[in-house]
C-alpha cells in the first residue's frame, strides 16, 4: 500500500473525521470566543449549531423503522411457540434482569461521579427543569400504561412515540412467529427491509463529523475550553469506571452459574471480544460468536434461538450506557430528574432499547428517542458524539460477553433439564 492510499484510508475512516471535525470545531469556536464581542458569540453559535440540529434530525429520521423491523424479525425468527414458552421464557427472564442490572449501573455511577455537573450550556431554558418535576408529580401508573399502548401504529410512528413502536412489533412479531411458513415472506421482507435501514444508519453516521464540528465550534464559541475538556474527561472516565463494574458483575454471575467453564468459555469468546472492540459493533461478530459458542459445547437450536433474541434484548454495555448519557445530558443542562423520574426512565429505557441491534453508535437513536420523551434537550446528543466512539468499543465488547454468558447459562439449564 503506497503512502497515498494509507493517508486515504486513514482520513475516510469516521473516527478520525470526527476527531479531526472536533478539533477544527474547538479550534474556531475558541477563536471566536475569544476575538469577537460576546453578542457575535453568540450568534454565531446559534448559527452554527443548525449543522448539529440537521444532524440530530437524521437520526431521528430512523428511530421509529429502525425498532420496528428489527424487533418483529427478532422475535417471528425464534421459531416454534412451544420453544419460545420453554427456552424463551427463561432468556426473557435473563435478559430483563441483566437490563434491569445493567440500567441501575448507569444509574448509580452517573449520580455517584455526577460528570455532567458543572457544564455550563448558557441558554438554557430552565424552565424544561419545572416542565419535568410536573410531569413526574402527575405520573401514574394508568396514565403510563395508556401512553405506551398504542391507538393506531401510523400515529405512533409519525409522532416517533418509540414505546407504542415496540408494543405493536411485539404483538406482530408473536403473531408472525405463530403463523409460521405463511409469515415467512413478510419476515423476510421485513428483515430486507432492516438491513436498509441499518445502511442508512451508516449514511446518516456519515453526517456525524459535520454534525460534531457545528456542535463543538457553537458550544466553544461561548464556554470556556478548559471547563469543556474537563468535563469530557470526567464524562469519559466515568464511563469506565461503570463499564467496568458491570464487566466485575456479569464475570462473577458467570462464574456462579458455569463455575470452571466460565474459563473456557472467555478463552473461546476472546477473538469475537476483540472483534467487537475494534469495529465497534457486536452485530459484526455474530458468525464468529455462533460458531465459538457452539465449539463450547451449546446445542446449535439452542445458540441459533438464543442469539437473534439476545442482540434484540440482552445488550447490556449500550444499556448501561444509555441510563449513563440520558441523565449525563440532563445534567449538563441543568435539569433536575428526581429519583422517581429516573425510576421511570430507566423503565422506559427497558423498552425502548429492545429491537436495537449491535449497530455502531446505535444507542444514540435510543438516547435521543428518551432525551425527547423526558424534555431533555436533545441538541446534547452532540455534545457526547466525539467521545461516543471510546465509549463504543467498550459497551460493544461488553454486549458480547453479555450474550455469551446469556447463551451458555440458558444452555446449561436445557442441558441439565
Amino acid at each position: 500500500m503506497t503512502t497515498t492510499q494509507i493517508q486515504k484510508s486513514f482520513f475516510s475512516n469516521l473516527t478520525v473525521q470526527i476527531l479531526i471535525a472536533m478539533i477544527v470545531g474547538a479550534l474556531l469556536g475558541v477563536f471566536i470566543h475569544n476575538n469577537y464581542s460576546e453578542d457575535i458569540a453568540k450568534d454565531f453559535s446559534g448559527y452554527i449549531k443548525m449543522l448539529a440540529t440537521v444532524f440530530i434530525r437524521l437520526v431521528q429520521m430512523i428511530i421509529s423503522p429502525l425498532v420496528f423491523t428489527t424487533l418483529v424479525v427478532g422475535i417471528a425468527k425464534l421459531g416454534d411457540i412451544k420453544a419460545v414458552g420453554r427456552i424463551g421464557g427463561k432468556a426473557l427472564g435473563w435478559f430483563f434482569t441483566a437490563s434491569f442490572i445493567s440500567l441501575l449501573i448507569g444509574m448509580f455511577w452517573v449520580n455517584t461521579l455526577q460528570p455532567g455537573v458543572g457544564l455550563k450550556l448558557g441558554n438554557v431554558d430552565l424552565s424544561t427543569a419545572t416542565e419535568v418535576a410536573e410531569k413526574a408529580d402527575g405520573f401514574s401508573a394508568q396514565n403510563f400504561i395508556e401512553h405506551i399502548i398504542p391507538k393506531s401504529i401510523v400515529e405512533a410512528m409519525a409522532t416517533n412515540e418509540i414505546l407504542q413502536i415496540v408494543i405493536f412489533s411485539i404483538f406482530f412479531g408473536l403473531a408472525a412467529a405463530s403463523i409460521g411458513a405463511n409469515a415467512k415472506p413478510v419476515v423476510n421482507a421485513l428483515d430486507k427491509t432492516s438491513h436498509i435501514i441499518l445502511k442508512m444508519v451508516n449514511y446518516v453516521m456519515k453526517f456525524a463529523p459535520i454534525g460534531v464540528f457545528g456542535a463543538i465550534a457553537g458550544v466553544f464559541a461561548i464556554r470556556d475550553l478548559n471547563d469543556l475538556l474537563l468535563t469530557y474527561a470526567k464524562f469519559f472516565g466515568s464511563f469506565l469506571v461503570g463499564i467496568s463494574t458491570l464487566w466485575i458483575v456479569l464475570l462473577l454471575i458467570g462464574y456462579a452459574f458455569l463455575k470452571s467453564r466460565m474459563t473456557i468459555l472467555l478463552k473461546h469468546i476472546v477473538s469475537p471480544l476483540i472483534i467487537a472492540f475494534g469495529t465497534t459493533s457486536s452485530e459484526a461478530v455474530f458468525p464468529k460468536l455462533t460458531e465459538e459458542l457452539e465449539r463450547f459445547g451449546i446445542k446449535d437450536k439452542i445458540v441459533s434461538f438464543m442469539l437473534p433474541l439476545g442482540y434484540s434484548f440482552n445488550l447490556d454495555g449500550s444499556m448501561m450506557y444509555m441510563t449513563f448519557a440520558s441523565i449525563f445530558i440532563a445534567q449538563a443542562y441543568g435539569v433536575h430528574l428526581d429519583f422517581g423520574t429516573q425510576m421511570t426512565m430507566l423503565l422506559v429505557l427497558m423498552l425502548t432499547s429492545k429491537g436495537i441491534a449491535g449497530v455502531p453508535r446505535a444507542s444514540l437513536v435510543v438516547v435521543a428517542a428518551t432525551c425527547g420523551m423526558f424534555k431533555i434537550p436533545i441538541e446534547g446528543i452532540a455534545l457526547i458524539l466525539p467521545i461516543d466512539h471510546f465509549c463504543d468499543m467498550f459497551r460493544s465488547a461488553t454486549n458480547v460477553l453479555g450474550n455469551a454468558l446469556a447463551t451458555s447459562v440458558v444452555g446449561k439449564w436445557e442441558k441439565d433439564s
